[in-house]
């Protein structure tokens, strides 16, 4: 059963989808699947309305499973599967309040969207407390941008930790993309909660080691590590998995089910830039109200994350997203991020 409705979510939902420019009149789809929480496409249905908004639904069946593991937290969705109809009828519409479990971020149907104009917000698959306290504002947008300006103009990227991180990446050939909350750009997406920069490296772009310490985070198990994992990373892949914990042996395990290279290597990386984000969020929620959108965004995070990359030619399920704390991320040699604290 789903959660009672609040006056005070309905009212969030229309601040956000004003953020992204929804006006009355507009077609507007609200995204979902039949195990979806119940609660999220019924305030977005409710806040269309209220700002006068056309709305109408999409449903789409749960899928067959395919993977050999269960997958989690991967911003890639395969509900439409492909089917043209659904396809078309979002791609012809103005707003999409995006409900779907796993989110289209990186769904193989996102650009074919994207071209007909349609602008796509991913809601978080989690409880409506956690949009709430990562509640987006229109000021949010100016440092996404900048750090997105830096990105795009650096040719390295050096991180390093106190716990032993020294990973070396270079960024040309990168895609970069940034993060929000919002977006009123015809033909983009974004998601709830946002605040954070990427880049999608090239082929053969990362090498060195990530050393994962005692409360990062491994999103896909929604976990704060109780012991260091270290992953030797060569040309992008992580190598090896080093580690006496539980944690370790999660990943080596994880890692290997998949049977695809693809799977160890690098996705994307950045950091978060949300001060209202909070680190210590999922200590606080039960898994299923937990997706953890908002522990990559919190500010000073370094986000590495394996799996799928099209700029690299990648394309797996597999993927791990790992925030980490205390990181120094520097550009071209000058600090973004020192020791955690973003600068």
């Amino acid at each position: 059963m789903g959660l009672r409705i609040e006056a005070k979510w309905i009212a969030m939902f229309v601040h956000t989808f004003g953020l992204c420019g929804v006006k009355a009149g507009d077609a507007c789809a609200v995204l979902s699947e039949t195990q979806t929480r119940p609660e999220l496409p019924q305030l977005a249905e409710l806040a269309l309305l209220q700002m006068g908004a056309r709305v109408f639904h999409v449903v789409l069946p749960a899928r067959p499973l395919t993977a050999p593991v269960p997958v989690r937290s991967t911003g890639a969705s395969d509900a439409i599967g492909q089917l043209e109809p659904v396809v078309q009828a979002l791609a012809a519409s103005v707003f999409i309040a995006d409900c779907t479990v796993e989110g289209l971020q990186h769904a193989v149907e996102l650009p074919r969207i994207l071209k007909g104009g349609a602008r796509v917000l991913a809601i978080s698959h989690e409880h409506p407390e956690i949009l709430e306290r990562c509640l987006p504002r229109a000021e949010d947008e100016t440092p996404v941008r900048e750090a997105m300006r830096q990105l795009k103009a650096a040719q390295r990227m050096h991180v390093t930790s106190a716990a032993g991180t020294d990973l070396h990446v270079s960024l040309a050939g990168a895609r970069i993309g940034g993060v929000w909350g919002f977006s009123s750009r015809p033909g983009t997406l974004s998601h709830w909660p946002g605040g954070l920069v990427l880049a999608f490296p090239a082929a053969g772009s990362v090498n060195g080691t990530l050393v994962l310490d005692r409360g990062d985070v491994n999103l896909t198990f929604k976990r704060y590590l109780d012991a260091p994992v270290r992953l030797q990373i060569e040309n992008d892949h992580a190598v090896r998995v080093d580690g006496d914990g539980v944690d370790a042996e999660l990943m080596r395990v994880y890692f290997a089910a998949w049977n695809d290279p693809a799977a160890y290597a690098v996705s994307h990386l950045g950091w978060g830039l949300n001060r209202r984000a909070r680190w210590d969020a999922m200590a606080f929620h039960d898994k299923a109200d937990f997706n953890g959108t908002e522990l990559r965004a919190f500010a000073g995070n370094f986000l590495y994350s394996t799996g799928a990359n099209e700029v690299a030619g990648r394309h797996t399920l597999g993927h791990f997203d790992l925030p980490l704390r205390g990181c120094t991320v520097m550009l071209d040699g000058v600090a973004v991020v020192e020791r955690g604290l973003l600068l």
